[in-house]
């Protein structure tokens, strides 16, 4: 099982950017997906959730209006677009596949600065 994240960066307050998590080694589309981030020294969060089919989203109430998360199952892909972006928003986003044993990508890092 593998996760990959991509598409994190340096981007100013008000700004946008669209992490993707690339899923290989188990049936990604059998599985809900999830987006966690992890500020230094805070606990990790979870940002979003998404359904195996993708008709169920969930999000924190912090992201809320800002956050929207996708997945396109016949790319095996699982994306975050983050608009409004914020200080606060800076972190180590990471995807999080709800198999069995849970399986964890590495993280991309967001910060958010001007």
């Amino acid at each position: 099982v593998q996760l990959v994240e991509s598409g994190g960066g340096l981007v100013q307050p008000g700004g946008s950017l669209r992490l993707s998590c690339a899923g290989s080694g188990f049936f990604f589309s059998a599985y809900d997906m999830r987006w966690y981030r992890q500020a230094p020294g805070k606990e990790r969060e979870l940002v979003a959730g998404i359904s195996n089919v993708g008709g169920v989203t969930d999000y924190a109430d912090s992201v809320k209006g800002r956050f929207t998360i996708s997945r396109d199952n016949a790319k095996s892909t699982l994306y975050l677009q983050m608009n409004s972006l914020k200080p606060e928003d800076t972190a180590v986003y990471l995807c999080y596949a709800r198999i069995r044993t849970g399986a964890w990508g590495q993280g991309t890092q967001v910060t958010v600065s001007s």
